[in-house]
């Protein structure tokens, strides 16, 4: 474990679950390109599924508190921004679904 720990370059156990719960954010935050790319390709066009923006969500929450924790002032100041624009486009989104299903009644 020594040798995982100079390699993340930690030196204790609250520091490398912090820094895999960093990466776990990173990582949701990457797997929203290939969702939105796998959704264009079966469209053979352009789009964005509803999907990307969950997980731009869950993976700006997580990386802002990862950025907290680090008291990264420049990281806290991009996922805040980040987190509010994927949250307005969720609540278009949805909007949008319920005044289409009240059309429809």
């Amino acid at each position: 474990m020594s040798e995982i720990f100079a390699f993340l370059k930690v030196d204790n156990a609250v520091e490398f679950w912090w820094v895999v719960f960093g990466l776990g954010g990173q990582l949701m935050f990457s797997a929203r390109f290939i969702v939105q790319w796998i959704a264009s390709e079966k469209a053979k066009r352009s789009t964005v599924p509803v999907a990307f923006w969950y997980f731009s969500i869950a993976g700006g929450i997580i990386l802002f508190t990862y950025a907290v924790y680090r008291a990264d002032p420049v990281f806290i100041l991009g996922q805040s921004l980040g987190i509010f624009i994927y949250s307005r486009n969720l609540w278009l989104i949805h909007g949008e679904k319920r005044h289409n299903a009240r059309l429809k009644d």
